[in-house]
């Protein structure tokens, strides 16, 4: 398939349509869609347009779905850890006892907030662009990373050792 250079909204593309990894993509969420019942937000798939152009940024924005996920999660198991022995870091234990009720009330306030702000569509201006379609989630998702040092828990994020959703292995050092 030839392509065509084109100014997107973010910068220069080669804007090119991809008919065999949109048909994969497709039948992919056909299976979820059917496996799960009842779907929330749009099913829309972008490819080959102004929201991602071709295919290698497809791909490119699901590689960085580790980016986003493994922080998140080695703060849980951070977490974890501080529930199961507190003699390890009673200090960091004491402060996540006083601040947020425990362990476990920090690990469910990080998650309600991720969820209910990493994908809540706010991708995009409109539903059809990205708001809350497949790719438009992850715009969401990185949308939340880019607050994360606004959040009442963020303290909880730089004691489990996180520097930043690009930084280091996973994010941490």
């Amino acid at each position: 398939n030839m392509y065509r250079l084109k100014d997107t909204g973010q910068g220069l593309n080669r804007v090119q349509t991809c008919p065999r990894v949109s048909k994969s993509a497709h039948a992919i969420l056909h299976r979820t869609q059917k496996a799960v019942g009842r779907w929330v937000g749009s099913a829309m798939i972008h490819m080959g347009d102004r929201n991602v152009p071709n295919a290698l940024v497809f791909i490119d924005k699901y590689n960085q779905v580790a980016s986003i996920l493994n922080p998140v999660v080695r703060v849980l198991e951070f977490l974890d850890g501080l529930a199961v022995d507190s003699s390890k870091s009673k200090g960091v234990a004491g402060f996540v006892e006083q601040t947020f009720g425990g362990a476990e009330c920090a690990k469910k306030l990080i998650l309600a907030d991720f969820f209910r702000s990493a994908f809540d569509g706010s991708g995009a201006d409109n539903f059809f662009d990205a708001g809350s379609c497949i790719d438009g989630r992850l715009t969401s998702a990185w949308n939340w990373c880019s607050t994360v040092e606004k959040k009442p828990f963020f303290s909880v994020f730089l004691l489990s050792g996180f520097v930043g959703f690009n930084g280091g292995p996973e994010g941490f050092n």
